[in-house]
């Protein structure tokens, strides 16, 4: 048991919307902090729309001060464009933490939905129920920062294997 609690900032990449969301963890107590999403606009150059993503991560993080963090991996899709994209938006999304000294750790989305809802291929919806229930005094207002505060509770559950493989290594 941590004699601190662990504050663990949950990312959803997205370049049109990127979730945020960040839990304290204290022993088994999961304890819902705050959650969002950061929009950018679609019309605007990529490299405005990942400048929003990173000074939006950046603010996150300076008013919050969370001790680790977890993105979700991207999975490829039919559109190589937009997975394309949507890989350098989880670029942004991996470089804003390890830039403010975190460990950033990086989980499949099956594995997220597994560890939150039971089963890999969970819906939204159950996804959303479970944060529910997970994290009662969490209310996402979108389906991002519902899914960023899944990461942060798949990252809470799976952070002692991660933190002894990286100390391994």
């Amino acid at each position: 048991m941590a004699a601190h609690p662990i504050r663990i900032l949950g990312i959803d990449p997205g370049l049109r919307r990127t979730g945020w969301g960040l839990i304290e963890v204290e022993g088994n107590r999961l304890i819902h902090v705050a959650c969002g999403s950061l929009s950018t606009n679609e019309k605007s150059p990529l490299s405005e729309r990942l400048l929003a993503i990173h000074e939006g991560l950046a603010a996150v993080i300076a008013e919050y001060r969370p001790h680790e963090a977890a993105v979700e991996q991207t999975f490829v899709n039919a559109n190589a464009a937009a997975t394309l994209a949507l890989g350098q938006a989880r670029g942004i999304a991996m470089l804003v933490p390890a830039k403010a000294g975190l460990s950033v750790a990086e989980y499949a989305p099956n594995v997220v939905k597994k560890t939150v809802v039971g089963a890999g291929h969970g819906e939204k919806a159950q996804i959303r129920m479970m944060i529910g229930v997970l994290l009662p005094k969490a209310d996402p207002q979108s389906e991002d920062a519902a899914d960023a505060l899944a990461i942060a509770v798949c990252h809470a559950h799976h952070r002692t294997s991660v933190v002894l493989r990286v100390a391994a290594s």
